[in-house]
C-alpha cells in the first residue's frame, strides 16, 4: 500500500474514532500512534497533515459539505461517510499539492473499504460536485 494511501486509512481511523469516543483530534491521534505502534514518519506525518487541516477547518468544512449534499443533514450522515468527505474536501480546498483527481478516488476507494455498499457513489457525488463547481470556476476565473 503507498504511504499516502496508508496515511489517509490512518487519519480516517483517527477522525472516526475522535467522533465515536467525542475525544479532541489530538488526544485521539496520540491515543492512536501509542496503541499502533506505526513507526513509518512519511505516514504519520501526512496523516497529522490531514487531522490537523480538518480539525482547523472543520466549521468550513462541513458548511461546504452540507452546501452540496442535498436532502442531507451533516450530523445525519454515516460517521464513515461524514469523515471521509471531511478528509476529501480538505484536501480538495486546502491541500493545491494534490491533485483532485487522486483525492476523489483515495476517497471513494476508502469508502468502499469502510463505508456500506452505497458510500463510495455518495461520496463520489459530493466530492466531484465541489470539484466541479468549486475548483473549476476559481481556474475560470484566473
Amino acid at each position: 500500500m503507498r504511504k499516502r494511501t496508508r496515511g489517509r486509512e490512518t487519519a480516517l481511523k483517527i477522525l472516526y474514532q475522535a467522533e465515536i469516543t467525542r475525544r479532541d483530534i489530538k488526544d485521539s491521534a496520540k491515543y492512536y500512534w501509542s496503541d499502533t505502534g506505526i513507526t513509518d514518519n512519511t505516514v504519520k506525518v501526512f496523516s497529522e497533515t490531514i487531522i490537523n487541516g480538518v480539525a482547523s477547518h472543520l466549521e468550513d468544512i462541513d458548511n461546504k459539505i452540507s452546501s452540496y449534499a442535498t436532502n442531507w443533514q451533516i450530523k445525519r450522515m454515516a460517521v464513515i461517510d461524514r469523515n471521509i468527505l471531511r478528509m476529501g474536501v480538505f484536501e480538495l480546498l486546502f491541500a493545491p499539492d494534490i491533485p483532485p483527481k487522486v483525492t476523489i478516488n483515495e476517497a471513494v476507494e476508502l469508502a468502499k473499504k469502510y463505508g456500506d455498499l452505497e458510500s463510495s457513489k455518495f461520496v463520489n457525488g459530493i466530492l466531484d460536485k465541489i470539484h466541479k463547481t468549486e475548483l473549476t470556476a476559481d481556474s475560470k476565473k484566473s
